[in-house]
């Protein structure tokens, strides 16, 4: 849930009396259990964000509103959250800035080590892979589509995305793809495994990718090519 949206799901929980006045709520209650899980929804949220904020004035805030009267007026209100929104905003930046320089360090650290490997090659981009498994069929050109499975970790082993663990490979057009997969892409052949390993500048970069894929994160993937379904075959 984004910063921006806290004061509207606020709103939606009051609506639906999400604050209640007692101490310790009867969770046996339908109303009061409902309340207590929409504000333990809430407070979740507000937890994950990161936000310094204190739980007994955010609780007065809703009960004032709740009663019609609150200690700041609208305009307060509006101009005290935008400055909220500023200071949350900085402290992503901040944060994601400090990720993203540690990422870059490790990630080449890794890749200098990793290309000294037996079997690993080095491309002209930084591109790094080893064949695990070797095909005989043709080579993907850009204007294909492939079939493929896959596996994708972090460097240190976080999983963040893998066919091979749904079961399913997955169909995609060549340069639909992140540049290091494009590039890895056209130098394999339907049948081949390979590992490889992707520097920041090859994958996602600055921007990352989701909540696992951090800031300039190098990436490792296992690929098998078990196709080509559009131009060469």
């Amino acid at each position: 849930m984004s910063l921006q949206r806290v004061t509207s799901v606020a709103a939606a929980a009051m609506i639906a009396g999400a604050v209640c006045a007692q101490d310790k709520p009867d969770l046996k209650d339908p109303k009061l259990r409902a309340s207590y899980a929409l504000g333990a929804d809430i407070g979740s949220n507000l937890k994950r964000q990161e936000l310094d904020l204190d739980a007994k004035a955010l609780a007065a805030g809703i009960s004032d509103a709740i009663g019609g009267k609150t200690a700041l007026t609208p305009a307060e209100v509006q101009e005290t959250l935008a400055e909220l929104r500023k200071q949350y905003m900085a402290q992503m930046e901040s944060k994601a800035k400090v990720a993203g320089s540690k990422n870059l360090k490790d990630g080449e650290d890794f890749l200098a080590a990793n290309g000294k490997k037996d079997g690993v090659k080095t491309t002209a981009s930084g591109l790094q892979y080893k064949v695990i498994k070797s095909g005989s069929g043709a080579t993907p050109k850009p204007s294909d589509e492939v079939k493929v499975h896959y596996h994708g970790t972090l460097i240190d082993g976080t999983v963040f995305d893998s066919s091979v663990e749904r079961g399913e490979p997955i169909s995609f057009p060549v340069t639909g793809v992140i540049p290091g997969w494009v590039e890895a892409l056209q130098l394999m052949k339907v049948g081949d495994k390979w590992q490889i390993y992707i520097p920041s500048k090859l994958a996602y970069g600055e921007r990352g990718s989701g909540p696992k894929i951090g800031p300039n994160a190098a990436l490792i993937f296992d690929v098998e090519l078990l196709g080509i379904e559009g131009g060469a075959k």
